[in-house]
Formats: structure tokens, sequence, C-alpha cells
């Protein structure tokens, strides 16, 4: 079951699935801009879960597809509440990964009493260091695909730099520009993800067969990540781990790729040692995409474990 729901001037895509009497997760999908998959789905035993995914402001099938007016941190966690109201939710387990473990740590410091748990995949805090490191640091190990990233950058010597230059250009009014922007600001991303993966041919189409609707799709999700990483992600520095000590005692699954190099494994491993009795699983043949198998197995056992502990708390209420 689909369905939109009116937050001001977006229009946000919820979908709803599995069961309705079930155990209540919610789906954070990463980016930000990137949105939800029927794929996404399958991380759930349908007959146990009541599994709702949407696409947060901006992103996928939400509308305005690339705004980011009143598109903030702040909105998206306004956002999740608004969710479980108009569905009647007492309380839900997060599901989310990368910028979506992100907001479910947002989302769990400001409405504390509305989750049963978290499962976060490949941890981003957002830090000053963590940006920097994805987009400056990485140059060490990628030297020609950062000189690809940065090449019509003069004087580019921070991530500010480099963010600052994207950001202008991809908001900018020269449409040719904004483009050549987006795919070189993608090509990076995709890179980074991909690094340790075997291709035969790259991700994204071919110039030639690629539609309108693609590009529009790349240019509006490449808005959202630039907005994001210009505002510094509306985060002030270092603070979800400052203030984690607020979180309720709840069961907390992190997981993580030693082959993630876009989130490292330092960020996981402060969170875990942040979070009293939270449960860290290193996983040594994944990397930071969900999709990679080894990852699907581990996400999958989390949330069947989730299911015996969340049932027995449903049945003490």
């Amino acid at each position: 079951m689909a369905h939109y729901l009116s937050v001001g001037k977006h229009q946000l895509y919820v979908e709803e699935c599995g069961n309705k009497e079930g155990i209540p997760v919610v789906f954070l999908h990463g980016g930000p801009g990137s949105g939800c998959s029927p794929d996404h789905r399958r991380f759930f035993d349908p007959a146990t879960y009541r599994v709702i995914l949407f696409d947060q402001r901006g992103s996928g099938r939400s509308q305005p597809i690339g705004e980011t007016q009143n598109n903030t941190t702040q909105d998206l966690v306004s956002d999740i509440e608004a969710i479980r109201e108009h569905l009647e939710i007492t309380n839900w387990l997060l599901f989310g990964g990368s910028w979506g473990a992100t907001l479910s740590l947002a989302y769990a410091l400001a409405y504390p009493g509305r989750i049963s748990g978290m499962i976060l995949r490949g941890t981003f805090l957002a830090r000053e260091s963590d940006i920097e490191w994805f987009f400056f640091g990485l140059k060490r190990l990628f030297p020609q695909a950062w000189n690809r990233l940065s090449r019509n950058i003069p004087n580019c010597r921070t991530s500010a730099d480099l963010i600052g230059w994207y950001y202008r250009a991809v908001h900018g009014d020269d449409e040719n520009l904004s483009l050549q922007a987006a795919r070189s600001w993608s090509g990076w991303g995709n890179h980074m993800v991909h690094w340790h993966i075997a291709r035969t041919k790259e991700s994204s189409p071919e110039r030639a067969t690629e539609t309108n609707v693609q590009r529009e799709r790349l240019l509006a999700k490449v808005k959202i990540e630039t907005h994001y990483a210009y505002h510094r992600y509306f985060i002030d520095e270092n603070e979800l781990l400052y203030r984690i000590d607020s979180l309720p005692s709840i069961p907390v699954s992190i997981v993580h790729g030693n082959f993630d190099l876009t989130c490292t494994m330092e960020s996981a491993w402060l969170l875990h040692q942040a979070i009293p009795d939270s449960r860290i699983i290193q996983l040594g043949q994944a990397g930071h995409l969900i999709e990679e198998p080894a990852m699907i197995s581990a996400l999958v056992e989390e949330t069947d474990r989730f299911r015996a502990t969340l049932k027995s708390a449903r049945s003490d209420l």
C-alpha cells in the first residue's frame, strides 16, 4: 500500500507492506537523495514486520523532486515523526544505512520514547573529519579519480573548497555545467562504493543512451547531496556522539563492512563504544553497499534476531 503524505510544500511517498499487526519498522534510505526501492523490503520477514518505507524530501518519488527549500535534517526528523503519527504507531524499530544511519540517530535523540531499537549499517556521524575524509582524504588512495573530481576547481585545498564549487555549479543557472558537475560528483561516489568490486561496465548509463528522465533524476539527487554536504548535514560538530547518552536502553546493532571506505569503521566503533550493550558486526567481505551478499545476509540475520527480542517486549506490554 502506498500513498503521499503532505508536509508543507513537500509530498512524501510512503509505502507500507508486511503484517499490519506486526512489529513496526521504518526503513531510512541513504544519500541524502537516493530514495527507496522494492529490494529494500527483502530485509524483513513479512509475516513478522509491519514495514514502512518512504522517500525523503526531494528524493525518489517524493515531490517536488530535487527541492532543497525547507529540506534540512530537522525537517526530515519531523517527517519521520509525522509518518509515525499518521500511521498511529506507538513506537518502531529504526533501520538505516549510511545517511539513513545518521538520520536514525538524529530521530532517536529527538524522540527517544518512540523507538524500540535500531539496526544501523555503514555508520556516518557527519563530523568534519568524516566529510574531509570522503572528499579529500581518499585522494591518497584514488589520485586519478580525485583528479577527475577536482580538476576544474582552482586552488582546491580543502573539502570546503570542493563542496562549495560543486554546490554552486549544480544549483546554478548554467544547465550544461550543472549536469556536467552532477555526473562528476556522482562518478566519485560510485567509484568509492564500488572500489573493491570487479565490474565489467560502469553502473551509470552511457550518455548516448541516457534519457531526459535519467538526467533529471541524477541532477535532483546531486542537488540534494550537495545541499546537505554544503550545510554540513545540518548537524553540529560531533553532535550525535555528544548526545548519545540520552538514548534509552534499547537494542542496537551496528553492521559495518571492512571494505567500506565511504564511512569508516572508526565511526562504527566509536558509536559502539558510546552505546552500552550495543552489538557490532564487522563484515570481512563487505563494503558500503547494502546489496552486497555478505551485507544482505548480516542485515537479515539481525532483523530475524530482533524479531524474537521485540516480540517478547510487545507481549510484556
